[in-house]
């Protein structure tokens, strides 16, 4: 909906992305959704997004399921640079979704934290779990 935009980065292969997504869809949005590990990320972009947030690049760091261990970035002392450049050349070390509304930017894990960024909510939606997140709007 142009009057609310939506920007989603998501892994497809992620159940909490698609969980969050499926949320976003469910309120009634169709959100412009970027599959990051084709489109890749610009060091713009990845600064950008953690304006937005507040946080420091550690803060959407994935280590699961990544080289993160492999390429020594698990260490405190390794700084936004050094983790902003491995992101843009290693995408999968980007957590997700990361989403993106006129109410602000987040990482939504657990997928239920992109209700915060909807100005109205499914009237009741279920994970692929089974697991009911939200009843009524």
């Amino acid at each position: 909906m142009s009057d609310f935009p939506i920007t989603f980065y998501h892994n497809p292969a992620c159940g909490t992305s698609r969980n969050a997504l499926a949320m976003v869809e469910a309120a009634g949005y169709a959100p412009e959704v970027v599959e990051y590990l084709k489109a890749g990320w610009t060091r713009d972009q990845l600064a950008g997004l953690l304006a937005a947030m507040a946080v420091p690049a550690r803060a959407i760091l994935r280590d699961k399921g990544t080289p993160a261990a492999e390429l020594g970035l698990l260490d405190p002392e390794v700084g936004d640079d050094a983790l902003l450049d491995a992101m843009v050349a290693h995408p999968i070390l980007v957590n997700r979704p990361i989403v993106v509304t006129p109410l602000g930017t987040k990482l939504c894990r657990p997928s239920e934290l992109v209700l915060d960024l909807l100005d109205r909510r499914p009237d009741s939606f279920t994970k692929e779990d089974g697991e009911i997140v939200v009843i009524g709007g």
